[in-house]
């Protein structure tokens, strides 16, 4: 496939630039290829017409509309979903939200104000993105897994999701919880911590903790200083409200 042809396929949702193979999300090496091919043919255009006023993007990689009859929700004030992206029916688009080539948001998802969606993350149904919430890009290295976000999950207000990290189907992400390979993840239920790339279980309620520093740090640890981390602090049934959820949890 040559990169019109892929961006096209991107948009229709017949290509993903990431697919689960026997319960593992892979990357889609020649899909991400070819995104990259269109950003390298790409020349920067001024957008001047009413819609995109004093905007400059690559030529190739115009911002998207929506007609009623895609029955997409892109509330107006200044959201942006970018050519080469997946919008399924049934997705609510608050302002000012911004969804990223190569990225695929499956149906029933909100993706709220302020919230980006970076380049081919995966977010699946029924997911709710919360306000502020931040999904990385991976596009680069074209074999690296982006972020996945399962189906039912709910992710908090302030959240931050990066570098590849995956939340299972179900999963609760409490407000201000940051997730990337640098930060440790403890299952507090079951006394364990994940594994290097190891997804977010499914289900898992995630809050914001802190860990001393490590060993070699002794300044720091005499001063009392904590390094970040993420705890799961509980696994909800899968009927349970996750807002219900985390109310109780929280307080």
């Amino acid at each position: 496939m040559n990169w019109q042809e892929t961006l096209d396929l991107l948009e229709k949702g017949l290509v993903r630039s990431a697919v689960k193979e026997n319960g593992k999300w892979v990357a889609q090496k020649e899909v991400k290829e070819a995104i990259l091919a269109a950003f390298k043919a790409g020349e920067l255009k001024e957008f001047s017409d009413a819609n995109f006023p004093g905007f400059v993007d690559k030529h190739n990689l115009a911002p998207r509309r929506f007609t009623p009859e895609e029955k997409v929700r892109m509330v107006p004030g200044g959201s942006s979903v970018r050519r080469g992206s997946f919008v399924a029916q049934g997705v609510i688009i608050m302002p000012p939200a911004y969804i990223n080539v190569g990225a695929y948001v499956d149906s029933g998802t909100m993706v709220d104000s302020h919230a980006l969606v970076g380049s081919c993350a995966q977010i699946g149904k029924n997911v709710h993105l919360s306000a502020g919430v931040q999904i990385g890009g991976v596009l680069e290295p074209v074999g690296q897994t982006p972020v996945v976000i399962e189906d039912n999950a709910f992710v908090g207000a302030g959240a931050i999701i990066v570098e590849g990290v995956q939340v299972s189907e179900g999963a609760v992400i409490a407000p201000g919880v940051v997730l990337s390979k640098g930060v440790p993840v403890y299952d507090c239920v079951n006394e364990r911590i994940l594994g290097p790339g190891e997804p977010i279980p499914p289900h898992a309620v995630v809050v914001t903790g802190s860990r001393p520093a490590s060993a070699n740090l002794a300044w720091a640890n005499g001063l009392g200083l904590q390094l970040r981390c993420a705890l799961i602090i509980k696994y909800k049934d899968a009927k349970t409200s996750a807002a219900l959820e985390l109310e109780t949890l929280l307080r």
